[in-house]
């Protein structure tokens, strides 16, 4: 039975996600369900927590600033809402939880930047999730396709009966001469 809960665990698991720290400025692609409707949405802003890194329940907490309010978003780095996470800046910083940023705003909320390699830290693919947004593309042009060759067929079908309709009353109005001449 031990050994059940972490072969479920891994299962939920992302096979690859990026090394986010604290003090990184994020985009965290999110997708968002309106209606029938899916799009993905990008929050960005500072990480100011990681949550059980190693774990399939590891967390962020992002904070950015919107029309001059602090506005904070957990996000489950293994959350098939969660598309991906782009790491646009690296800060150095000393805590894993920067609760002292909130208070802190202007010039002094700024963090010193540290250099490092933006494509190896962002190049992180999920094949198995690229893979079902591809075959979900594939599917979704192909009904797409399916619906335009059946209006198409309709089309067709309603102009083959209008020319037959016109072959027809030509053909009536020959006769019709023919047995006035």
């Amino acid at each position: 039975m031990a050994n059940v809960i972490p072969e479920i665990n891994a299962q939920y698991k992302k096979t690859a996600v990026v090394d986010v720290r604290s003090g990184d400025d994020v985009k965290v692609h999110q997708k968002i369900r309106e209606g029938n409707k899916e799009r993905v949405q990008i929050f960005q802003g500072l990480v100011i927590r990681t949550d059980r890194k190693g774990s399939h329940t590891s967390r962020i907490t992002v904070r950015r600033i919107a029309s001059g309010v602090g506005v904070e978003k957990s996000f489950l780095l293994h959350s098939p809402l969660v598309v991906k996470v782009e790491v646009t800046k690296r800060s150095k910083v000393r805590r894993n939880y920067l609760s002292y940023m909130r208070q802190r705003t202007g010039k002094s909320a700024r963090l010193t930047g540290i250099e490092f390699d933006r494509d190896a830290v962002n190049a992180v693919q999920d094949e198995a999730l690229a893979a079902e947004e591809e075959a979900k593309l594939k599917e979704q042009k192909a009904a797409e396709a399916a619906a335009k060759a059946k209006e198409k067929a309709k089309e067709e079908a309603e102009l083959e009966a209008k020319a037959a309709a016109v072959e027809a009353r030509h053909k009536q109005t020959e006769a019709t001469d023919e047995k006035a001449s």
